[in-house]
């Protein structure tokens, strides 16, 4: 095998089983001793966490819309001791911020890092179908020069139904069937913001539910010759700032690429954890609480022992940048699912209430140019006129208190390097 390789995992649709499917080749692969570098397509938390769990590497984020092309081909070029990149995309292989292909889509991934695509297909009820499904797919791909070199047939019902689905993509000139999953496959557990965490259930064994052959498998993959423009040297902008970063079950949302950045930028970071009741460090400059499941965690956060130390940073007028369920802490209360009422730290005049259905969803651009996305199941409710956090377009404006902003928004830390290190330091 070629030393550095890489393939994007792009479904037809959401709930396809692009994430079995990824998992299940990484089990496979890792068992082979093929080193993987692990990815995830879009503006998600959680699918990293199983990449991370399975591969024992951390997985990072690439998007072409929140992050920019060329951040994308740095991430993946940061990872070269590894024998091969594997992205799982997110939603269907058109789906991004709008149109057919667009930015933020995993085809604009594909077509940035210029890496062919196996295309993964739910197969249940389905033979011949696969071709026109498949044939759609592959010539819409080609008009962005982006290559569909297999596929990987989900919820296949038998080494016969496998057949018949190999045997009509082979007669129609269609890319090569390269591995199938039985329908009996072990399932992923979800809950209401997509899958739990790997670390609250068993990781499951794909081996007897996985049919594929290394090398049909590898022979699908591209080259991953990855060349980066040099970037300009930049000043460390956070030089002596110490950052603390909420981050345990509650807290748990965080890209790699913020720390990462953050660290660049000359900040020491230190992690507290409000489930465990630690206070902020007394020395920390600046606090962030990233977003998470402060719902799930109500009752043991309702007692929290962090939340003086907290209510001490921001009334002592020190920056805090608060992140969807980090604002959810700093409330006078969140109500959950089942309507109880469980006390929060009282640094902001905000209740949050959960929803049955999903609140706000999608990216966001701030007019100073930040970056992020909005994806929540509670709102929030608020008696008092609170000045706004941040000027977007669309989504939640956040609320400003002192040096503090806090919105539904997780944000992306580098594609706005002067704003987002303003964000971390102390007022003028």
């Amino acid at each position: 095998m070629i030393e550095r390789k890489g393939i994007v995992l792009a479904g037809v649709q959401s709930g396809c089983g692009k994430t079995t499917a990824t998992l299940a080749l990484m089990q496979f692969l890792r068992a082979q001793g093929i080193s993987i570098a692990p990815f995830k397509a879009g503006p998600d938390f959680l699918d990293p966490l199983w990449h991370q769990a399975v591969t024992g590497r951390i997985s990072c984020n690439l998007d072409t819309q929140m992050m920019g092309e060329q951040h994308c081909r740095q991430q993946l070029a940061a990872h070269a001791d590894t024998n091969l990149a594997i992205i799982e995309g997110v939603m269907g292989l058109f789906d991004g911020r709008s149109g057919v292909g667009g930015k933020g889509s995993t085809l604009d991934l594909a077509r940035t890092i210029e890496l062919p695509v196996i295309l993964i297909v739910d197969a249940k009820g389905m033979s011949g179908s696969i071709v026109p499904l498949v044939a759609g797919f592959q010539n819409e791909a080609a008009k962005s020069g982006v290559t569909i070199s297999g596929i990987i047939a989900n919820r296949v019902g038998s080494e016969h139904h496998a057949s018949l689905l190999s045997s009509a993509l082979n007669e129609h000139g269609m890319p090569p069937l390269i591995a199938w999953i039985a329908k009996n496959a072990p399932t992923l557990p979800e809950r209401h913001l997509g899958l739990k965490m790997p670390d609250e259930t068993d990781i499951p064994d794909f081996s007897s539910s996985l049919h594929v052959e290394q090398e049909p498998l590898l022979n699908a993959c591209g080259n991953l010759n990855l060349s980066t423009e040099p970037q300009p040297d930049e000043k460390p902008q956070l030089c002596g700032q110490s950052i603390a970063i909420a981050k345990d079950a509650a807290s748990c949302f965080i890209y790699q690429s913020n720390l990462d950045w953050l660290e660049a930028q000359g900040a020491t970071l230190h992690f507290f954890s409000p489930l465990k009741g630690e206070a902020i460090p007394t020395t920390a400059d600046a606090v962030w609480l990233p977003g998470g499941y402060p719902e799930l965690h109500a009752e043991r956060l309702s007692t929290s022992a962090t939340w003086p130390s907290l209510k001490a940073h921001i009334e002592a007028n020190k920056p805090l940048l608060a992140e969807c369920g980090g604002m959810m802490l700093l409330g006078e209360k969140i109500i959950d699912h089942q309507g109880k009422h469980w006390p929060m730290c009282g640094a902001l005049p905000i209740t949050t209430q959960m929803q049955p259905r999903l609140a706000g969803l999608g990216y966001r651009d701030d007019a100073s140019g930040a970056k992020g996305h909005e994806f929540h199941h509670s709102t929030r409710i608020t008696d008092d006129d609170i000045p706004t956090a941040f000027t977007l377009s669309r989504g939640d404006q956040g609320i400003r208190y002192k040096n503090s902003r806090s919105s539904y928004i997780h944000w992306w830390f580098p594609v706005a390097p002067e704003t987002t290190a303003a964000w971390f330091k102390a007022a003028a």
